[in-house]
């Protein structure tokens, strides 16, 4: 009960406490936490939230609902589109580099920054009056609490004595200082990091806190594992390679007992209809002759966009495929009103909640009617609920309004006050059927299968519910209940495994932590990869380190593809090969296409065989 494991996702802490639960069996490993940040982050805000002016049943924000109240914030502020785009911008990176309102105000640089800064306020502002945080929240605000209350802060350094920390090189300013704050003085961390695969700064990491370990722990013990059980010796030295041209702060050397392996191939297509339809029947001949899976195979690329002219040629060649990053289970809209109105029952402040199901099913509750409370709540420095039960708003709404919304407030709230002491599925269940969901979705639907889809979606929910539920240690609230369960769909957005036999398509990025035998590589060209943004803001190294994460996803073969051309705002461009190319060892390159050789007939009419020669093995019993 004394150690805290954390690292950053879901798939990655069951993973760990899976393993934990294998090497202790028979022990008792109650209490033991393995944990997303963000998760240990929410445990410590449910049992110190007075002490960072929240109250207990407090909701988390998912991304949707928190650019719902920046888009309010901009549209009261009269922001543009674009500055709309760019508070979201500022805003997260305030927020995960710990730069509150008034500090963002005071080094604002102009009118722009300035205007962001004060929305900004507001809505930090609005997010306590709905008793509510945001995902940066759950480190942020643990990390307030900690510094501006040193007994609270002694309190859990004796809770968590022993700190593990994974993917130590993705931590951002927030998460630094949360590990620094529980370590304290007795510096008990073990860190694990590699700073070859530092590649999300753009959304507030910094590699450089791998960098000052030495400084912050002077007793500091390192022990390298360079030796990789994934990849054959032919890929990591490309990765060794490529690599070295990056300054590092610990020097290692990859190598494998996997044997040389083959040559990297590389895919010089005419443009990137090309470069799709030759990379997908590569795939195919490989497939048939070595009688692969096709799971066994990924195609990964710089930006999302370029999945599109992939997934045609596959479709084309009725290949089945998987695109990471699709529609999350949690943001499916049936799935967003149950938890809305589980959000209402733990936090009846929860203004977001509460326009999302006033009128879902309909209760003749309409967009004016909802205006005209939106004003006088302001007005009132009030909640929604709490507004629409206020005296004063009748003088502001028609009688009949008034009376249909403090109708739905009173269903409501004895609904809460029920969820104090009974069970909170059960309770659940009889809510979506006492409004009639199953009715709203046949009446809103496009067609009776779909209705039904839909509401299976939501005897999902609550079954999963229920096995947490029936998994917890304690007695599960419904404000825990919604907690877990948005912290999960935040935290898992990127997490989708591909379970069926399919080829995997998926970012740089989000190949991150994934092996594959064979990987293709696509769009390996300037102003691709390295990607035009990051060479004008002098980023080279980030992009070198993607790349090499990219490289090392390969288990078995590697092949990289690139355009002689590629069409930019409906013109055709002409592309150059990415400079990382020459980086690698060329005498372990295979270049294909550089002379002419992608159009050769008989080059194609040998692959065909080839594929078809695969295809008749495969059919003969």
């Amino acid at each position: 009960r004394h150690i805290a494991a954390v690292t950053f996702t879901n798939k990655a802490a069951r993973e760990m406490k899976s393993r934990v639960s294998e090497l202790l069996k028979n022990q008792n490993t109650r209490g033991l936490a393995v944990s997303t940040f963000h998760t240990l982050g929410l445990n410590i805000l449910r049992q110190e939230a007075p002490g960072v002016g929240l109250r207990s049943g407090f909701s988390i924000f998912d991304d949707q609902d928190t650019q719902e109240l920046l888009r309010e914030t901009a549209q009261r502020a009269c922001l543009s589109d674009g500055d709309y785009a760019d508070l979201l911008h500022r805003v997260a990176r305030w927020k995960q580099a710990m730069v509150g309102p008034q500090q963002a105000l005071r080094e604002a640089g102009d009118a722009r920054e300035t205007g962001a800064a004060q929305c900004y306020a507001q809505y930090e502002r609005s997010l306590r009056a709905y008793n509510a945080v945001d995902f940066d929240d759950l480190i942020g605000l643990p990390v307030q609490l900690f510094e501006q209350h040193p007994e609270v802060l002694e309190r859990w350094q004796g809770r968590l004595r022993y700190l593990l920390v994974d993917e130590y090189q993705d931590t951002n300013a927030g998460q630094y200082r949360l590990v620094r704050l529980l370590t304290g003085a007795r510096g008990a961390l073990t860190a694990v990091g590699d700073d070859d695969q530092s590649i999300y700064a753009w959304r507030g990491a910094r590699p450089e806190n791998l960098k000052i370990l030495r400084d912050d722990f002077s007793d500091l013990k390192i022990i390298k594992l360079e030796q990789n059980y994934r990849s054959a010796g032919r890929i990591l030295k490309a990765a060794n390679a490529l690599i070295a041209n990056n300054p590092h702060v610990f020097e290692k050397v990859l190598w494998s007992k996997l044997g040389y392996g083959d040559p990297l191939r590389i895919i010089l297509a005419r443009d990137e209809t090309h470069e799709a339809d030759w990379v997908v029947s590569e795939l195919l001949s490989h497939r048939f002759r070595h009688r692969n899976d096709f799971r066994d195979y990924a195609i990964l690329y710089r930006g999302n966009h370029q999945s599109r002219v992939f997934e045609k040629a596959l479709r084309e060649h009725r290949v089945p495929y998987f695109l990471s990053g699709g529609t999350s289970f949690f943001s499916r809209s049936e799935i967003r009103d149950v938890m809305a109105y589980l959000r209402l029952l733990a936090n009846p402040d929860d203004d977001a909640a509460f326009l999302r199901v006033v009128n879902t099913p309909r209760r003749e509750i309409g967009s004016s009617t909802l205006e005209k409370l939106a004003g006088y709540a302001r007005e009132r420095d009030a909640s929604l609920f709490a507004a629409a039960q206020e005296l004063g708003l009748e003088q502001h709404l028609s009688a009949r309004a008034v009376d249909r919304l403090r109708r739905f407030c009173t269903w409501l709230d004895k609904f809460a006050q029920r969820a104090a002491s009974e069970e909170t599925v059960p309770l659940v269940r009889e809510l979506v059927e006492a409004v009639g969901y199953r009715r709203w979705l046949e009446d809103t639907s496009s067609s009776s299968k779909a209705a039904e889809r839909r509401m299976q979606n939501v005897d999902e929910l609550l079954e999963w519910l229920q096995r947490f539920c029936d998994e917890s240690d304690s007695e599960t609230g419904v404000g825990e209940l919604v907690a877990r369960a948005i912290l999960m769909d935040v935290l898992e957005r990127q997490e989708e495994e591909n379970t069926s036999d399919r080829v995997n398509l998926m970012t740089l990025h989000a190949a991150k932590g994934l092996e594959f035998p064979h990987v293709f590589v696509a769009g390996m060209e300037e102003e691709l990869l390295p990607h035009r943004t990051s060479l004008e803001e002098e980023n080279l190294e980030e992009e070198r380190r993607l790349a090499y994460v990219g490289i090392t996803r390969a288990q078995r073969t590697l092949t990289f593809s690139l355009a002689r051309k590629r069409r930019r705002y409906g013109e055709w461009e002409e592309r150059e090969p990415s400079r990382f190319l020459a980086e690698l060892p060329a005498d372990d390159l295979e270049w294909k296409g550089g002379d002419g050789a992608a159009a050769d007939p008989a080059a194609r009419q040998a692959q065909g065989k080839s594929q078809l020669a695969g295809l008749r093995a495969m059919l003969d019993p």
